[in-house]
């Protein structure tokens, strides 16, 4: 089956007593055994439900991946990974890199014994590099396109880089999303998600994921048991409803998407735009050749600094000024005061990221009602 298919019909097969077309919600926190000892494959519901279960076949599938498991949120799902490592293991990361995992690298797991080495740039000599500098590597930490810059790393590149070390590799799909970017089929051994964002599409749920081999997805299900941050089934229920329908929002989201980075590329106040789409985009070759469309976030840098971005904010009408990415409506932030608030100078420009830098999320109103918003908030 082809991936639209897929997204509508894996893991929803109607419910066998009732004839249900949608699989019910399951809320029983408990499960009554059938003897002492033996299930009918549930138990507790911190471990596994039945609606929980349903998406991640479901979205195991969309990602190629043998299996998934689903968390309480995207940070959950980043956090599970790394408690599979022990002190003294290494992380080498991607330089531009969302804020809440760089925090998480940095300031939570390195105080906890985890080497983390950041790469000065995409590129594999910068991996390579970085990679020397730890005492015993264990993973590399991707993402593509990266928060907020939407630089895009070589996937299969890196992906054997690390496989040739002995290392295992994590791509954050989640701007790109499985219908744009399929990173196990490039090697990856893990693909993370915040499902919170184009996946659930609507705003309205909190939630991550972990696809990949069952081998590497049953060493992370093992810390949902452990340690919590299962997903809520009320959450998945929602998921698997935004789940059928990301082919369609994330194909016109990436339409209109193009449109408003030429008008930007185009306006007198703005010093440069951020989009693999774009021609004049450093990773544009690699954006072609590694994803079937450019995706619907971009940033850009405003002539006139933090003021001019401000400003810019407050201007908005239909893009609202708000964190999160992914839905149905468009947003911009300022990444300086969101994804990478309480960065020092020094990481912010390692990152790359402007004072001025705004980040814009499309969603799916009329394109041009988006362009004349841009207009008169930069008038």
């Amino acid at each position: 089956m082809r991936f639209e298919t897929r997204a509508i019909h894996v893991g929803q097969a109607p419910d066998p007593s009732t004839g249900a077309t949608i699989p019910p919600l399951y809320l029983s926190s408990t499960y009554t055994q059938t003897a002492p000892g033996e299930t009918r494959g549930y138990d507790y519901a911190r471990s596994n439900n039945p609606t929980r279960a349903s998406l991640e076949a479901s979205l195991a599938s969309l990602e190629g991946g043998e299996a998934c498991a689903a968390f309480s949120s995207g940070l959950a799902a980043c956090s599970a990974i790394l408690d599979t490592l022990q002190p003294g293991d290494g992380v080498v990361a991607s330089h531009d890199l969302y804020g809440g995992t760089f925090r998480l690298l940095d300031k939570v797991f390195r105080p906890q014994g985890i080497e983390v080495a950041f790469a000065e740039s995409g590129e594999p000599d910068a991996f390579e590099r970085a990679i020397h500098t730890l005492k015993r590597p264990r993973l590399i930490w991707l993402e593509s396109p990266t928060n907020p810059l939407l630089d895009i790393v070589d996937i299969r590149g890196l992906s054997t880089l690390a496989s040739g070390h002995g290392l295992l590799t994590v791509v954050d799909n989640t701007f790109a999303t499985p219908r744009l970017q399929r990173p196990i089929e490039y090697g990856t051994d893990y693909v993370v998600h915040s499902t919170t964002k184009y996946l659930g599409g609507h705003s309205d749920l909190i939630g991550g994921a972990v696809a990949g081999s069952k081998v590497h997805v049953d060493k992370v299900r093992h810390m949902i048991i452990s340690l919590g941050g299962s997903m809520d089934p009320e959450g998945a229920y929602l998921l698997i409803r935004g789940m059928k329908s990301v082919e369609t929002r994330v194909h016109r989201q990436c339409a209109t998407a193009m449109g408003v980075a030429r008008y930007l590329a185009k306006h007198p106040k703005v010093a440069r735009v951020h989009y693999p789409g774009l021609p004049t985009h450093p990773d544009h070759a690699l954006a072609k050749k590694q994803m079937s469309g450019f995706g619907a976030m971009m940033a850009f840098d405003l002539k006139g600094g933090l003021h001019a971005a401000r400003r810019f904010c407050d201007r908005t009408r239909l893009f609202l000024l708000a964190a999160s990415l992914g839905g149905v409506e468009s947003l911009c932030v300022l990444p300086i005061y969101t994804s990478h608030y309480k960065m020092s100078r020094q990481e912010l420009a390692a990152a790359g990221v402007e004072p001025g830098t705004v980040r814009l999320s499309i969603g799916l109103e009329d394109p041009a009602d988006l362009i004349e918003d841009l207009r008169q908030a930069l008038a």
